[in-house]
Protein backbone atom coordinates (compact mmCIF):
# COMPACT_ATOMS: atom_id res chain seq x y z
CA UNK A 1 0.00 0.00 0.00
CA UNK A 2 1.46 3.35 -1.05
CA UNK A 3 1.78 5.95 1.69
CA UNK A 4 2.60 9.54 0.82
CA UNK A 5 5.58 11.17 2.52
CA UNK A 6 4.71 13.62 5.31
CA UNK A 7 4.54 17.27 4.23
CA UNK A 8 7.61 19.42 4.80
CA UNK A 9 7.51 21.54 7.94
CA UNK A 10 7.23 25.26 7.19
CA UNK A 11 10.68 26.82 6.81
CA UNK A 12 12.11 29.30 9.31
CA UNK A 13 13.00 31.65 6.44
CA UNK A 14 11.67 31.79 2.90
CA UNK A 15 13.09 34.48 0.62
CA UNK A 16 11.43 35.06 -2.76
CA UNK A 17 12.91 37.23 -5.55
CA UNK A 18 14.62 39.64 -3.13
CA UNK A 19 15.99 42.78 -4.82
CA UNK A 20 18.15 45.42 -3.15
CA UNK A 21 19.40 48.64 -4.76
CA UNK A 22 21.79 51.38 -3.72
CA UNK A 23 20.14 54.65 -4.71
CA UNK A 24 22.22 57.77 -5.19
CA UNK A 25 21.32 61.23 -6.51
CA UNK A 26 22.13 60.56 -10.17
CA UNK A 27 21.97 56.78 -10.48
CA UNK A 28 21.09 53.53 -8.75
CA UNK A 29 22.77 50.12 -8.70
CA UNK A 30 20.93 46.84 -8.06
CA UNK A 31 23.34 44.80 -5.89
CA UNK A 32 20.87 41.96 -5.19
CA UNK A 33 18.69 41.21 -8.20
CA UNK A 34 16.87 37.93 -7.67
CA UNK A 35 17.59 35.98 -4.50
CA UNK A 36 15.27 33.14 -3.50
CA UNK A 37 16.16 30.93 -0.52
CA UNK A 38 14.48 28.37 1.72
CA UNK A 39 15.99 27.66 5.14
CA UNK A 40 14.47 24.74 7.04
CA UNK A 41 14.00 24.88 10.80
CA UNK A 42 17.07 23.67 12.70
CA UNK A 43 19.21 23.42 9.54
CA UNK A 44 22.16 25.36 8.12
CA UNK A 45 21.99 26.94 4.67
CA UNK A 46 25.32 28.17 3.29
CA UNK A 47 25.26 31.17 0.96
CA UNK A 48 28.37 30.92 -1.22
CA UNK A 49 30.06 33.09 -3.84
CA UNK A 50 33.06 35.23 -4.70
CA UNK A 51 33.59 38.68 -3.20
CA UNK A 52 31.15 41.11 -4.81
CA UNK A 53 28.49 38.48 -5.52
CA UNK A 54 25.97 40.15 -3.17
CA UNK A 55 26.06 37.69 -0.23
CA UNK A 56 26.62 40.25 2.52
CA UNK A 57 24.18 42.76 0.99
CA UNK A 58 21.51 40.04 1.03
CA UNK A 59 22.24 39.33 4.71
CA UNK A 60 22.15 43.02 5.67
CA UNK A 61 18.85 43.34 3.79
CA UNK A 62 17.34 40.53 5.88
CA UNK A 63 18.52 42.12 9.14
CA UNK A 64 17.43 45.67 8.26
CA UNK A 65 21.05 46.85 8.49
CA UNK A 66 21.54 48.36 5.03
CA UNK A 67 23.46 51.66 4.85
CA UNK A 68 21.42 54.83 4.15
CA UNK A 69 21.65 54.46 0.35
CA UNK A 70 20.41 50.85 0.44
CA UNK A 71 16.77 49.99 -0.27
CA UNK A 72 14.88 46.72 -0.68
CA UNK A 73 13.00 47.36 -3.91
CA UNK A 74 11.29 44.02 -4.50
CA UNK A 75 10.56 40.53 -3.23
CA UNK A 76 9.70 38.99 0.13
CA UNK A 77 11.65 37.57 3.06
CA UNK A 78 9.20 35.70 5.26
CA UNK A 79 10.49 34.79 8.72
CA UNK A 80 8.30 32.28 10.57
CA UNK A 81 8.32 32.13 14.37
CA UNK A 82 7.92 28.83 16.23
CA UNK A 83 4.23 29.60 16.90
CA UNK A 84 3.57 30.08 13.17
CA UNK A 85 3.47 33.90 13.21
CA UNK A 86 5.09 35.30 10.06
CA UNK A 87 6.92 38.56 9.39
CA UNK A 88 8.08 39.90 6.03
CA UNK A 89 11.56 41.15 6.90
CA UNK A 90 11.66 43.09 3.62
CA UNK A 91 8.87 45.37 4.81
CA UNK A 92 9.38 45.74 8.56
CA UNK A 93 9.86 49.18 10.07
CA UNK A 94 13.06 49.75 12.06
CA UNK A 95 11.13 49.66 15.34
CA UNK A 96 9.54 46.29 14.45
CA UNK A 97 12.91 44.87 13.43
CA UNK A 98 14.43 45.92 16.77
CA UNK A 99 11.77 43.90 18.59
CA UNK A 100 12.67 40.77 16.60
CA UNK A 101 16.45 41.25 16.85
CA UNK A 102 17.84 39.29 19.79
CA UNK A 103 14.98 36.94 20.75
CA UNK A 104 14.29 35.87 17.13
CA UNK A 105 17.06 37.11 14.82
CA UNK A 106 20.76 37.59 15.45
CA UNK A 107 23.83 38.21 13.30
CA UNK A 108 27.54 37.45 13.62
CA UNK A 109 29.90 39.64 11.62
CA UNK A 110 33.23 38.70 10.06
CA UNK A 111 35.41 41.03 12.14
CA UNK A 112 34.51 40.89 15.86
CA UNK A 113 36.14 44.23 16.68
CA UNK A 114 33.50 45.99 14.56
CA UNK A 115 30.79 44.42 16.75
CA UNK A 116 32.39 45.04 20.15
CA UNK A 117 32.65 48.35 21.99
CA UNK A 118 36.32 48.81 23.00
CA UNK A 119 35.31 50.99 25.97
CA UNK A 120 33.09 48.39 27.69
CA UNK A 121 33.97 45.01 29.17
CA UNK A 122 32.66 42.04 27.23
CA UNK A 123 30.46 41.13 30.18
CA UNK A 124 28.81 44.55 30.31
CA UNK A 125 28.07 44.37 26.56
CA UNK A 126 26.27 41.03 26.91
CA UNK A 127 24.46 42.18 30.06
CA UNK A 128 23.18 45.28 28.21
CA UNK A 129 21.76 43.05 25.46
CA UNK A 130 19.87 41.01 28.04
CA UNK A 131 18.54 44.09 29.83
CA UNK A 132 17.36 45.48 26.47
CA UNK A 133 15.47 42.36 25.34
CA UNK A 134 14.46 40.56 28.53
CA UNK A 135 12.99 41.52 31.91
CA UNK A 136 15.92 40.60 34.14
CA UNK A 137 17.66 42.22 37.07
CA UNK A 138 21.29 43.19 36.50
CA UNK A 139 22.36 40.39 38.84
CA UNK A 140 20.34 37.79 36.90
CA UNK A 141 21.67 39.16 33.59
CA UNK A 142 25.26 38.81 34.80
CA UNK A 143 24.60 35.20 35.88
CA UNK A 144 23.09 34.47 32.45
CA UNK A 145 26.14 36.11 30.83
CA UNK A 146 28.46 33.78 32.75
CA UNK A 147 26.38 30.82 31.58
CA UNK A 148 26.64 31.83 27.90
CA UNK A 149 30.39 32.47 28.22
CA UNK A 150 30.82 28.94 29.54
CA UNK A 151 28.58 27.62 26.75
CA UNK A 152 30.89 29.11 24.10
CA UNK A 153 33.89 27.68 25.99
CA UNK A 154 35.52 30.88 27.27
CA UNK A 155 38.10 29.61 29.79
CA UNK A 156 37.97 31.12 33.29
CA UNK A 157 34.69 32.85 32.42
CA UNK A 158 34.37 34.29 35.95
CA UNK A 159 37.54 36.30 35.34
CA UNK A 160 37.26 36.99 31.58
CA UNK A 161 33.77 38.47 31.95
CA UNK A 162 35.42 41.70 33.15
CA UNK A 163 38.03 41.84 30.34
CA UNK A 164 37.95 44.41 27.54
CA UNK A 165 37.95 43.22 23.89
CA UNK A 166 41.62 44.23 23.34
CA UNK A 167 42.65 41.84 26.14
CA UNK A 168 41.42 38.83 24.15
CA UNK A 169 42.72 36.93 21.14
CA UNK A 170 40.92 36.99 17.78
CA UNK A 171 39.41 33.55 18.37
CA UNK A 172 38.27 34.53 21.86
CA UNK A 173 36.67 37.75 20.58
CA UNK A 174 34.79 35.76 17.94
CA UNK A 175 33.46 33.50 20.70
CA UNK A 176 32.29 36.61 22.56
CA UNK A 177 30.47 37.83 19.43
CA UNK A 178 28.82 34.40 19.12
CA UNK A 179 27.83 34.58 22.80
CA UNK A 180 26.25 38.01 22.23
CA UNK A 181 24.31 36.65 19.26
CA UNK A 182 23.09 33.57 21.15
CA UNK A 183 22.36 34.97 24.60
CA UNK A 184 18.67 35.60 23.78
CA UNK A 185 18.29 32.15 22.13
CA UNK A 186 17.49 33.36 18.59
CA UNK A 187 15.59 31.07 16.24
CA UNK A 188 17.53 32.36 13.22
CA UNK A 189 21.24 33.15 13.22
CA UNK A 190 22.90 34.88 10.26
CA UNK A 191 26.68 34.38 10.28
CA UNK A 192 28.57 36.56 7.77
CA UNK A 193 31.95 34.89 7.16
CA UNK A 194 32.51 34.44 10.92
CA UNK A 195 35.72 32.38 10.56
CA UNK A 196 37.50 34.11 7.64
CA UNK A 197 39.89 36.19 9.77
CA UNK A 198 40.88 33.22 11.97
CA UNK A 199 43.66 30.69 11.54
CA UNK A 200 42.73 27.15 10.51
CA UNK A 201 42.86 25.65 14.03
CA UNK A 202 40.65 28.35 15.58
CA UNK A 203 38.35 28.19 12.55
CA UNK A 204 37.79 24.46 13.13
CA UNK A 205 37.03 25.12 16.81
CA UNK A 206 34.49 27.83 15.97
CA UNK A 207 32.75 25.58 13.41
CA UNK A 208 32.59 22.73 15.93
CA UNK A 209 31.16 25.15 18.49
CA UNK A 210 28.47 26.40 16.09
CA UNK A 211 27.45 22.85 15.17
CA UNK A 212 27.15 21.89 18.84
CA UNK A 213 25.20 25.01 19.77
CA UNK A 214 22.84 24.49 16.85
CA UNK A 215 22.13 20.94 18.03
CA UNK A 216 21.54 22.13 21.62
CA UNK A 217 19.47 25.22 20.82
CA UNK A 218 17.68 24.11 17.62
CA UNK A 219 18.67 27.23 15.65
CA UNK A 220 18.39 27.73 11.92
CA UNK A 221 21.63 29.21 10.52
CA UNK A 222 22.25 31.19 7.34
CA UNK A 223 26.03 30.85 6.97
CA UNK A 224 27.69 33.21 4.48
CA UNK A 225 31.08 32.20 3.11
CA UNK A 226 33.28 32.01 0.03
CA UNK A 227 34.99 28.85 1.33
CA UNK A 228 33.54 25.58 0.02
CA UNK A 229 35.66 23.66 2.53
CA UNK A 230 33.70 25.33 5.33
CA UNK A 231 30.44 24.56 3.50
CA UNK A 232 31.26 20.85 3.48
CA UNK A 233 31.88 21.00 7.23
CA UNK A 234 28.83 22.86 8.49
CA UNK A 235 25.96 23.14 5.97
CA UNK A 236 22.95 20.98 5.13
CA UNK A 237 22.03 22.98 2.03
CA UNK A 238 23.92 25.39 -0.24
CA UNK A 239 22.86 28.38 -2.31
CA UNK A 240 25.45 29.70 -4.77
CA UNK A 241 25.37 33.41 -5.64
CA UNK A 242 26.85 35.13 -8.67
CA UNK A 243 26.47 38.80 -9.65
CA UNK A 244 23.53 39.41 -7.33
CA UNK A 245 21.54 36.25 -8.15
CA UNK A 246 21.22 32.76 -6.71
CA UNK A 247 22.40 30.53 -9.55
CA UNK A 248 22.06 27.16 -7.80
CA UNK A 249 20.60 25.68 -4.62
CA UNK A 250 20.79 22.05 -3.49
CA UNK A 251 21.58 19.69 -0.63
CA UNK A 252 25.31 19.73 0.18
CA UNK A 253 26.05 16.20 -1.04
CA UNK A 254 24.06 16.75 -4.22
CA UNK A 255 25.82 20.01 -5.01
CA UNK A 256 29.30 18.57 -4.49
CA UNK A 257 28.62 15.41 -6.51
CA UNK A 258 26.40 16.81 -9.29
CA UNK A 259 26.75 20.58 -9.73
CA UNK A 260 24.23 21.81 -12.31
CA UNK A 261 25.62 25.30 -12.97
CA UNK A 262 28.96 26.02 -14.69
CA UNK A 263 29.87 28.58 -12.02
CA UNK A 264 29.39 26.03 -9.23
CA UNK A 265 31.39 23.52 -11.26
CA UNK A 266 34.16 26.11 -11.59
CA UNK A 267 34.20 26.81 -7.86
CA UNK A 268 34.47 23.10 -7.08
CA UNK A 269 37.29 22.68 -9.61
CA UNK A 270 39.18 25.41 -7.78
CA UNK A 271 39.21 23.60 -4.43
CA UNK A 272 42.77 22.59 -3.38
CA UNK A 273 43.44 18.87 -3.67
CA UNK A 274 43.59 18.22 0.08
CA UNK A 275 39.97 19.36 0.38
CA UNK A 276 38.61 17.13 -2.38
CA UNK A 277 36.37 14.26 -1.32
CA UNK A 278 38.50 11.71 -3.21
CA UNK A 279 42.20 12.35 -2.35
CA UNK A 280 43.46 9.97 -5.05
CA UNK A 281 41.49 11.83 -7.69
CA UNK A 282 42.65 15.12 -6.19
CA UNK A 283 46.34 14.21 -6.56
CA UNK A 284 45.85 13.47 -10.25
CA UNK A 285 43.78 16.59 -10.99
CA UNK A 286 45.01 20.13 -11.62
CA UNK A 287 43.31 23.20 -10.22
CA UNK A 288 41.17 24.88 -12.85
CA UNK A 289 40.60 28.54 -12.01
CA UNK A 290 37.54 30.22 -13.53
CA UNK A 291 38.69 32.52 -16.35
CA UNK A 292 37.86 36.22 -16.19
CA UNK A 293 36.26 38.02 -13.25
CA UNK A 294 32.84 38.90 -11.85
CA UNK A 295 31.34 41.68 -14.01
CA UNK A 296 30.72 45.06 -12.34
CA UNK A 297 27.19 45.26 -11.03
CA UNK A 298 26.43 48.33 -13.17
CA UNK A 299 27.51 46.64 -16.43
CA UNK A 300 26.09 43.11 -16.40
CA UNK A 301 25.88 41.12 -19.65
CA UNK A 302 22.48 40.33 -21.15
CA UNK A 303 20.86 37.04 -20.25
CA UNK A 304 23.00 34.73 -18.12
CA UNK A 305 25.46 36.88 -16.17
CA UNK A 306 28.03 34.06 -16.16
CA UNK A 307 27.92 33.73 -19.97
CA UNK A 308 31.22 35.57 -20.77
CA UNK A 309 33.13 33.14 -18.50
CA UNK A 310 31.17 29.95 -19.30
CA UNK A 311 32.55 27.06 -21.38
CA UNK A 312 28.99 25.91 -22.18
CA UNK A 313 27.59 29.25 -23.44
CA UNK A 314 25.59 29.45 -26.65
CA UNK A 315 23.32 31.96 -28.38
CA UNK A 316 20.21 31.36 -26.26
CA UNK A 317 22.24 32.20 -23.14
CA UNK A 318 21.74 35.86 -24.10
CA UNK A 319 18.07 35.44 -23.11
CA UNK A 320 16.88 35.84 -19.50
CA UNK A 321 17.12 32.54 -17.62
CA UNK A 322 15.07 31.50 -14.58
CA UNK A 323 15.78 28.85 -11.96
CA UNK A 324 15.27 25.41 -13.52
CA UNK A 325 14.59 22.19 -11.58
CA UNK A 326 17.57 19.84 -11.82
CA UNK A 327 16.28 17.25 -9.35
CA UNK A 328 14.41 16.98 -6.02
CA UNK A 329 15.30 20.08 -4.01
CA UNK A 330 17.85 21.07 -6.67
CA UNK A 331 17.44 24.25 -8.75
CA UNK A 332 19.82 25.95 -11.15
CA UNK A 333 19.83 29.07 -13.33
CA UNK A 334 21.14 27.37 -16.47
CA UNK A 335 19.57 26.18 -19.75
CA UNK A 336 22.22 23.48 -20.14
CA UNK A 337 22.30 22.01 -16.65
CA UNK A 338 22.13 18.42 -17.96
CA UNK A 339 25.27 18.97 -20.06
CA UNK A 340 27.00 20.54 -17.04
CA UNK A 341 26.20 17.55 -14.84
CA UNK A 342 27.32 15.14 -17.59
CA UNK A 343 30.68 16.94 -17.90
CA UNK A 344 31.16 16.67 -14.10
CA UNK A 345 30.69 12.89 -14.19
CA UNK A 346 32.97 12.46 -17.20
Amino acid sequence: MHTSSPPLAPPTLEVTALQTSFIYKRFSVKAVRDVSLRLERGKTLALVGESGSGKSVAALSLMGLLPPAGRIVGGQAVYRQADGTTHDLARLQRRQMRRLSGPDLAMIFQEPMTSLNPLLTVGDQIVEMLLTHERLSREAARKRTLDILRLVEIPAAERRIDDYPHQMSGGMRQRIVIAMALVCNPALLIADEPTTALDVTIQAQILDLMRRLQAELGMSILFITHDLGVVAEIAHQVAVMYAGEVVEQAEVGQLFSSPAHPYTQGLLSSIPHAMRKNPEEGRRARLNPIPGSVPPIHALPEGCTFRPRCPHSEQRCTLPVTLETAGPGHRTRCWKWEAVQWSTRH
